[in-house]
């Protein structure tokens, strides 16, 4: 399973060298540092789904000595991985660039990526369009636009579910919300897998 984690980064080592800039990109522009942990994160994962997408990689993956419940766990745990690496390096060009960020915003970063990966990373196994990384791109990028004013608007208009998150401690939140994330991750995992062990190649 690590060696088809590795495959992907080797894959990947071109298309890599543009990560940088593209980070650099939202620090430069001042976006909110959880918008950027966000973007980062989803930056390799969705890419490598892009790219099996495109080179029928799938075909050639069935015919290793994987199984393909182990081929859905390199997909799920890379992505983990990925994430990490991607909000660690994005850490490092936000200190070098002396940009504030607190652990709350990578929280809410990776929280974000990892819930809209539970979401999304299905679809990858239902639908088999070259078109598809690009409508869950733009599907993202206005989540994106109009999540924040949604949430604002609810959180001044709708008072009833404000007051009763704030009876709860901050901790329990942050564990709730966590516990949520990973419940939901674990079952797009399992979906997924029973997905593609039904699918021919």
């Amino acid at each position: 399973m690590f060696n088809l984690i590795r495959r992907d980064i080797i894959l990947q080592k071109w298309l890599l060298l543009t990560f940088i800039p593209f980070v650099a990109f939202f620090i430069i522009m001042d976006v909110h540092p959880a918008l950027t942990f966000l973007v980062a994160s989803i930056f390799i994962p969705f890419n490598t789904f892009g790219y099996d997408n495109k080179a029928e990689t799938n075909i050639l993956l069935n015919s290793l000595p994987y199984t393909r419940k182990e081929i859905i766990a390199s997909r799920y745990l890379g992505s983990i991985v990925y994430m990490a690496l991607s909000i660690g390096v994005t850490s490092l060009a936000l200190i070098v660039s002396n940009k504030s960020f607190t652990m709350t915003d990578i929280a809410i970063g990776g929280g974000l990526f990892l819930a809209f990966a539970a979401f999304t990373f299905p679809l990858f196994y239902i639908f088999k369009t070259d078109y598809l990384l690009h409508i869950v791109i733009i599907s993202f990028i206005l989540l994106a636009g109009i999540g924040p004013p949604i949430v604002t608007f609810l959180t001044d208009n709708v008072t009833v579910i404000t007051d009763l998150i704030y009876r709860f401690s901050t901790p329990v939140i942050y564990t709730g919300a966590a516990a949520i994330v990973m419940f939901f991750y674990a079952v797009s995992w399992g979906v997924s897998t029973i997905i593609y062990q039904r699918k021919a190649f």
